[in-house]
């Protein structure tokens, strides 16, 4: 039976969780997660876990965050003037926005702080600074 190996397309069914055991994403009731070994589509502590596996092996992987979405970055936090935002937006903590760069870019961004003049938003990736737990099960190789 072979061996998953870079360059190799896989399937595989994944259950994504934090250290406290809250789940934040899964494939299980989908179909399963396709993408190919090496080629940078996924974070690096998944392929890299996937590596080595054959079709009906179950692992857990724990992955530290600088091999999931990287440390948290302050730079990527940042203060709005209200002034700058749709008349028609009242910002609250929590609020997922959308902010253009100006390559025309959108990136999700979350408000973190409301005060009277400014609000503060971060684009960090909302995994970002957290170590990963993935249960996954290869499904297929192709």
């Amino acid at each position: 039976m072979s061996e998953v190996k870079k360059g190799d397309k896989v399937k595989v069914h994944y259950t994504g969780k934090l250290n406290d055991g809250s789940v934040f994403d899964s494939s299980v009731n989908r179909e399963p997660l396709e993408f190919e070994v090496g080629a940078g589509m996924m974070i690096a502590g998944f392929d890299n876990a996937v590596n080595g596996m054959k079709v009906g092996d179950k692992k857990v992987a724990e992955i530290p965050a600088a091999e999931a979405y990287g440390e948290k970055n302050d730079d990527m936090v940042v203060s709005v003037p209200k002034a700058q935002l749709p008349p028609d937006l009242n910002p609250e903590i929590g609020q997922q926005l959308s902010m253009q760069q100006p390559n025309g870019q959108a990136i999700p961004v979350v408000v973190t702080k409301v005060e009277t003049e400014t609000i503060e938003i971060d684009a960090n990736h909302p995994l970002a600074g957290k170590d990963l737990i993935f249960d996954i099960e290869l499904v297929e190789i192709s």
